[in-house]
């Protein structure tokens, strides 16, 4: 018999959960668009059934859905643990959920526990998940004090944290969370993340950071792409402190033609994300960036979108942002080297803050 199921205080205490493995049981759909860091698809009812079974509750009889319901949820639950769950031993402990700990997740768990494995379900499940999440992330201030790298752009602050985290220092990668660039130019294939899966993600990296030692970010708009920062991370954003990277134009320039040569070698798609500048900066501007894209001058239009697009659009930013600077690191070259000297510098700061 299914016992109780399992409740969690706080984020931190699912995430702690101390089981083998997290199975989620939704639609390939439902955890298509987010799921617990971490857990394995197996569902009981695809995507085509759920739909199926929906639609009988509500046309037909809930009996009837239920009926068919059961039967497909059975024989979707013996496939997987004839195929997938085969090679577990018999002290296996997983932790199952489905949308808010009903009967999909119930079902499955009780077969499991029938074959002797430990199986428990999430009270409320995914949506406990959720509001947990939200609660970390929208209601309750961060428990972390964050340092935020700060620079104009093209000063390879996202390599910078690379380099950090290499070394020791505590990073949260937003850019590599949001799978974005964090500029208008910086779209990454395969796309970003839902707002769900990027909180999930969010969450789950804050959780597993000290908050007893400093968490170097970079400094963000509160969008990166079409992913909002939400509420806690931001506040927290905002009252961190600042270090500012510093390079010249031609460093810049040099590092940006490298770091962006996906965006500058297709012309054609550069000219149509530019030409949306056009009432913020200017027929001339544009058409003097358009005339540089034609000749192929991929330094000439980084360079003119420095100075005439981002380092304007900075300089604005950083008026309305009355943020406490720590320090200022000169970074020569941001190659290799160059930027193992920035971050040991950087490191120096840290330690002092």
């Amino acid at each position: 018999m299914l016992g109780m199921a399992i409740s969690f205080a706080s984020l931190p205490d699912l995430y702690a959960h101390g089981f083998d493995t997290v199975i989620d049981v939704r639609s390939p759909a439902e955890h298509a668009e987010d799921h617990l860091p971490g857990a394995i698809n197996l569902p009981v009812l695809d995507n085509d059934e759920r739909a199926r079974v929906g639609t009988i509750y509500v046309q037909e009889s809930p009996f009837l859905a239920r009926k068919l319901g059961a039967a497909l949820v059975f024989r979707n639950a013996a496939n997987a643990i004839e195929q997938s769950l085969s090679h577990h031993e018999g002290g296996w402990r997983p932790l199952v959920y489905c949308w808010r700990g009903g009967q999909r997740s119930g079902s499955f768990t009780w077969m499991l526990q029938q074959i002797g494995w430990r199986a428990e379900v999430i009270e409320g499940g995914y949506r406990t998940y959720r509001r947990l999440v939200n609660r970390y992330l929208y209601d309750d201030p961060l428990p972390h004090r964050m340092v935020a790298l700060d620079g104009f752009t093209g000063t390879a602050k996202t390599d910078l944290l690379q380099v950090l985290h290499e070394r020791g220092v505590q990073v949260l990668d937003l850019e590599g969370l949001a799978n974005h660039r964090g500029s208008m130019l910086g779209a990454m294939p395969g796309g970003q993340p839902s707002q769900k899966a990027f909180e999930s993600a969010l969450a789950g990296a804050l959780c597993a950071l000290d908050p007893a030692r400093p968490v170097l970010i970079e400094a963000e708009s509160s969008k990166i792409g079409e992913r909002i920062l939400p509420p806690s991370l931001w506040a927290a954003m905002k009252a961190a402190l600042r270090i500012e990277v510093q390079a010249s134009i031609e460093a810049r320039t040099e590092y940006l033609v490298q770091a962006y040569d996906d965006i500058l070698s297709d012309a054609a798609g550069l000219r149509e994300r530019l030409g949306y500048l056009r009432q913020h900066r200017g027929h001339e501007v544009v058409d003097g960036w358009f005339a540089l894209i034609v000749a192929g001058d991929k330094a000439g239009v980084t360079r003119a979108l420095m100075e005439q697009h981002y380092d304007p659009a900075y300089l604005k930013s950083r008026k309305a942002h009355d943020a406490q600077v720590i320090g200022q690191v000169q970074a020569g070259r941001l190659d290799g080297p160059g930027l193992e000297t920035a971050a040991s510098q950087i490191e120096d700061m840290l330690h002092k803050a």
